[in-house]
């Protein structure tokens, strides 16, 4: 499985450890940076992040600031992607069961990174229901037409 993974300077650490722990599972990581604590924009990692995703290239993608907040509004303004803060590990599994989210994204000042790892786990390992949750997916892929 492809994941690409991206933050801003506020996310930089989380970026970096989810990164090694993504790897050390044997997933494939593409880093689109930033790799440094200096200050930069957010919208250019997570348009980067969801482009990936959108294109196929990546499976998922990951998304890290300060808050999550505005690196998940940039990533979601690509077609194709649902991206959707996880702030609990049972909105995490939501996401992924009932919206078929494919970019999770985390607020680096507002979560431990223990949480943080617990959450990537459950979106990686939780398969989306379909059903009567595919209508509403659809619903939502209609708006970008």
């Amino acid at each position: 499985m492809r994941i690409a993974i991206g933050s801003d300077h506020g996310g930089l650490e989380y970026k970096n450890a989810i990164k090694e722990h993504l790897e050390s599972l044997g997933y494939e990581v593409k880093d689109v940076g930033t790799y440094t604590k200096d200050s930069c924009h957010y919208p250019i990692y997570g348009e980067a992040v969801a482009r990936s995703v959108a294109s196929k290239e990546s499976d998922f993608g990951v998304v890290v600031c300060t808050s999550g907040e505005g690196i998940s509004m940039a990533a979601n303004k690509v077609k194709g992607v649902r991206c959707g803060i996880a702030y609990n590990d049972d909105v995490t599994r939501l996401m992924r069961q009932h919206n078929d989210a494919n970019v999770i994204s985390f607020g680096q000042a507002f979560m431990s990174l223990d949480d943080v790892i617990r959450r990537i786990d459950i979106f990686l390992s939780t398969d989306f229901e379909g059903g009567r949750h595919q209508t509403r997916v659809d619903l939502i892929s209609n708006i970008e037409k």
